[in-house]
């Protein structure tokens, strides 16, 4: 059974939309097999998006996503990475499709609901980073 994180972002949560998110995801079949709320602090931040921390725009998403308490999950089923990227659309909800989630719910790149794992390899690190093991219940 194939694994991925998601964040639920500030955006998301002051608009209440956690509940619809994580409806349209358990729709599509996946279980939810970890969830808490955290407070995202800069240094994890720095070291979850550290492929972007050099580039210009990262102070200004460190702000965004530790501005309020986030929803973070772990989600499992089948080709979980891809499926839940595509029912969130393209990472600019601007280009996202009507329907998807970024589409329906998002405003722009950044402060676009939820953010997903880009791969499997990166879901392991990204699960291992927010989670200890016996908090996975998968």
């Amino acid at each position: 059974m194939e694994k991925t994180l998601i964040i639920l972002k500030p955006d998301c949560m002051e608009k209440r939309l956690a509940g619809a998110v994580l409806d349209r995801f358990q729709k599509a079949g996946f279980d939810l097999v970890a969830a808490k709320l955290m407070h995202l602090k800069p240094t994890l931040l720095k070291e979850h998006y550290a492929h972007i921390a050099d580039r210009p725009f990262f102070p200004a998403l460190a702000t965004f996503m530790g501005k309020s308490p986030v929803l973070v999950a772990v989600l499992a089923g089948e080709n979980t990475v891809a499926r839940v990227r595509e029912l969130l659309g393209p990472t600019d909800s601007t280009k996202a499709p009507k329907g998807t989630i970024r589409g329906d719910y998002g405003t722009d790149v950044s402060v676009n609901i939820c953010h997903a794992s880009d791969s499997i390899e990166n879901a392991e690190i990204e699960i291992a980073r927010f989670f200890a093991p016996g908090e996975v219940f998968a």
